[in-house]
């Protein structure tokens, strides 16, 4: 089968992201809470509402363009969804990785660059 790295790494991302996505959705208040605590001594501190809403948005549209993406590929349709997933992804963990760095959280910064690498890969993959 063509494109089982790619299918691969889309699958992980749809897991990914669409789990923390209803995550944030399902149990808002408690997302909400946490993150003010974590972000109190950042920039972010008067933001944390909207970058918590911004951050849902990204992931959802995330995991389901990588699921899209996933059946594309199977399904020989071409790989434009899974190029616009990998796209997205890598802007989301961006914005995470961003989010944690300026948080001070710099082992939460080292887990999500675990996640960013088979992201990049993938953006690779891809372009070949």
């Amino acid at each position: 089968m063509e494109h089982l790295a790619e299918i691969f790494i889309l699958i992980m991302l749809a897991i990914v992201f669409l789990q923390s996505g209803i995550d944030k959705i399902v149990d808002r208040k408690g997302n909400l809470s946490w993150l003010k605590g974590h972000f109190a001594n950042s920039p972010l501190k008067n933001i944390v509402p909207f970058s918590l809403f911004t951050v849902t948005v990204f992931e959802i549209i995330s995991g389901l363009s990588a699921v899209v993406g996933a059946v594309s590929l199977i399904t020989c349709e071409g790989n434009l969804f899974a190029l616009i997933s990998g796209i997205l992804s890598a802007i989301t963990f961006l914005m995470l990785f961003l989010g944690q760095r300026l948080a001070k959280d710099y082992a939460g910064a080292q887990t999500i660059v675990i996640y960013l690498i088979p992201t990049v890969l993938l953006l690779y993959l891809l372009q070949a």
